[in-house]
């Protein structure tokens, strides 16, 4: 009977050990893909699993999910075997600024081929398309300036500063009087008669003008070329999802991110029905034990 006890008492213990194991194993199942991409009306969304051999296509997430007021359900799962290289063209829009608009200055910025990887992994050099060079201001700025002008008004009977005018225009500009200096003129005798000193006024007048300029420009290019990638003994699935929404008022499953995961009450179910069963036979040892003790006392 104690040899039983004992057998019973491994059993129990040997379950309760394997509470984390399953649970790990159940978590560890799960697929996440490798691109999510939706279309143009949002009525689809297509998620891409590329899964090695020790990837088991089951962990793949085929519940209904919201995004944007839409519920998306699960109506096809393709399996694509990947090819050995998958190439394909591409084109790759690049951005960016200069301090100038001469198209020697931009070249400089846009080297001949660049290399690129796409966002599902592909690589490869692209060339610069000179065709789709563009170049637009992004910004202008002002600045200000004095402007200085010197007028004379000569021939002048005094030193009266009512005959120089205040202001003065000057290339579409009002300027103002600063200063005037006097100058004397030696004139001439008429006819033998003297007609006294005459006077010259040098006025200075000053202003401020204001130019606008570009602060800097925005240029874009196209690159094109193939790009491609090595299939590492993959196997591709694509989850097409289909919206049949808008729905406001239910709450979303799973976001866009399209990570895969999602809870499952199996978590809590493995765990459970083994502290049960582990309890059950701990239930099962107490009342033999009990059992036996009381029958070896009335013996």
């Amino acid at each position: 009977m104690k040899r039983f006890f004992t057998l019973l008492m491994t059993l129990t213990i040997l379950s309760l050990a394997c509470i984390p194991s399953a649970l790990a194993a159940d978590a560890s199942a799960a697929c996440y893909p490798s691109s999510v991409t939706r279309s143009e009306d949002g009525r689809e969304v297509r998620k891409v699993y590329d899964l090695g051999p020790e990837e088991d296509p089951a962990g793949i997430s085929r519940s209904d999910f919201q995004q944007d007021g839409v519920r998306y359900t699960l109506v096809d799962l393709l399996k694509q075997e990947l090819p050995e290289n998958e190439s394909r063209q591409h084109v790759e829009t690049v951005t960016l600024e200069s301090k100038n608009k001469d198209m020697a200055s931009v070249l400089e910025l846009l080297p001949q081929q660049r290399e690129f990887v796409t966002d599902d992994g592909l690589s490869g050099v692209l060339t610069l398309q000179l065709d789709t060079v563009q170049v637009e201001a992004s910004g202008y700025g002002s600045s200000t300036r004095a402007v200085n002008v010197t007028r004379s008004y000569p021939n002048l009977a005094g030193q009266d500063t009512s005959y120089i005018p205040k202001t003065i225009q000057d290339s579409g500009r009002t300027l103002t009087l600063q200063d005037i200096s006097w100058q004397t003129d030696n004139t001439a005798s008429l006819d033998g008669y003297a007609m006294g000193d005459r006077f010259t006024a040098v006025a200075t007048y000053s202003g401020s003008a204001t130019s606008s300029y570009v602060k800097g420009y925005t240029v874009t290019a196209n690159y094109a070329g193939t790009v491609s990638r090595i299939a590492l003994n993959k196997t591709r699935y694509v989850a097409i999802f289909e919206g049949d929404g808008p729905i406001v008022d239910a709450v979303p499953t799973e976001t866009d991110s399209g990570s895969g995961f999602q809870f499952k009450w199996s978590y809590l179910l493995v765990p459970l029905g083994l502290i049960a069963l582990a309890g059950g036979g701990m239930g099962a040892a107490v009342f033999l034990k009990r059992r036996h003790e009381a029958g070896e006392e009335e013996a």
